[in-house]
């Protein structure tokens, strides 16, 4: 019973914060894209793909060196908004930290798609808690819990360079584990049997050219990763591997990727959560 209270008090917060989505900083939210340019934010680039030796180049871009304007900031439909266009692989990061928090944001696909993932399903991704170095994942991206925004895997969970959470799921064949609130805990990690990832459940992505909204609740070490306003994933635990020990892993920056894909985000905003209570 115990993860049935658990959930129902995440839902609880939802339900409560809700409401107020289209609120101001008078009511608690901070926020983190001021709608005119990515003040507030830092950019990282890891090494050029080579579309003619079909290969990565081994000189990362590097830090708030943007030469292509992969991120920027433009109009659409009236609304300035940020675009991640995916020709480099790497990722927009808080210059600050952050922890126990709600965390808002809308994000919908472009159209271009780039090299080694031209045909691939369009992929970025939402990172938090994210510590350490830049490039510590694949050479792009820090150490971090990740929200996988990727066509038809919105809101799966990836473990990236040493972080660790655990969630109750369900193996559907050697490879592959199913979120499941009735199932027992796993542990995913890149160094776990179960592996990094495990799969959402339901799937609430809107079709493609439509806004979409998370919302990512973290409290102490506990997340809850939603969609649209559904229920996609619970999670407890958080922690790293640092050193060969597992230490916890409560709060860091919040990084978005890009990964080859043209993505738009708006609305980005967080406020401070300070418990997991009915708020009646």
């Amino acid at each position: 019973m115990k993860h049935k209270l658990y959930l129902s008090l995440f839902l609880l917060i939802y339900l409560n914060i809700n409401c107020i989505n289209n609120s101001t900083e008078k009511d608690g939210w901070q926020a983190l894209f001021n709608g005119r340019d990515l003040s507030g934010w830092d950019t990282y680039l890891g090494p050029e793909y080579d579309t003619i030796l079909n290969r990565r180049d081994t000189v990362p871009i590097g830090l708030n060196n943007d030469p292509s304007e992969v991120f920027d900031v433009i109009e659409i439909d009236g609304e300035k908004v940020i675009r991640i266009s995916g020709k480099d692989f790497g990722g927009i990061s808080t210059i600050g930290e952050y922890e126990n928090y709600h965390l808002q944001l809308q994000f919908k696909w472009g159209n271009k798609q780039w090299s080694p993932r031209k045909k691939a399903k369009k992929d970025s991704g939402l990172m938090y808690h994210s510590v350490g170095p830049h490039g510590a994942d694949g050479g792009f991206w820090m150490r971090s819990h990740e929200f996988q925004i990727q066509e038809g895997d919105c809101g799966d969970y990836w473990a990236c360079a040493g972080a660790i959470f655990d969630t109750r799921a369900r193996k559907i064949n050697d490879k592959t584990y199913i979120y499941d609130p009735e199932s027992d805990f796993l542990t995913f990690s890149n160094k776990s049997e179960t592996g990094r990832r495990c799969i959402k459940s339901p799937d609430a992505e809107k079709p493609a050219g439509e806004w979409n909204t998370i919302d990512l609740f973290c409290f102490g070490d506990a997340s809850v990763h939603m969609m649209n306003g559904a229920i996609l994933l619970t999670l407890q635990n958080s922690r790293q591997l640092e050193n060969g020990t597992e230490i916890p892993l409560v709060k860091g920056k919040i990084q978005i990727q890009s990964e080859g894909a043209e993505v738009f985000y708006r609305n980005i905003k967080i406020r401070s959560i300070d418990k997991l209570t009915d708020p009646s």
